[in-house]
């Protein structure tokens, strides 16, 4: 992984899932107890993210810690194959996302 990926890949699948969700990155940040502009950071690559941070994220999405750093590919026990449209992974994880909230 390039040094800019480091930054530049868990800000873009924060922003990824929460735009799939429909969420303003106000709403989310509200959401899971950052600021606005703590989320606007992290989101374009400027702020690491912290570690509760990743998890809050993680757990809030319904994806593991490895998706949000970049190291998988599998979005909640998913398997993202390269060849997904970005439609087919927006089904797929909506589906996972209204499974798991029929379930609790």
């Amino acid at each position: 992984m390039r040094s800019e990926d480091i930054l530049a890949i868990p800000g873009a699948r924060v922003k990824g899932l929460r735009e799939r969700m429909n969420l303003s990155q106000i709403n989310f940040a509200a959401r899971v107890g950052i600021s606005n502009s703590v989320l606007s950071r992290i989101e374009s690559g400027k702020r690491p993210m912290e570690d509760s941070e990743i998890i809050k994220f993680a757990d809030f999405f319904g994806v593991s810690a490895d998706y949000i750093l970049g190291r998988t590919n599998s979005i909640a026990g998913i398997n993202v194959e390269k060849d997904w449209t970005e439609e087919e992974e927006q089904v797929a994880l909506a589906a996972v996302t209204a499974w798991r909230k029929i379930k609790k």
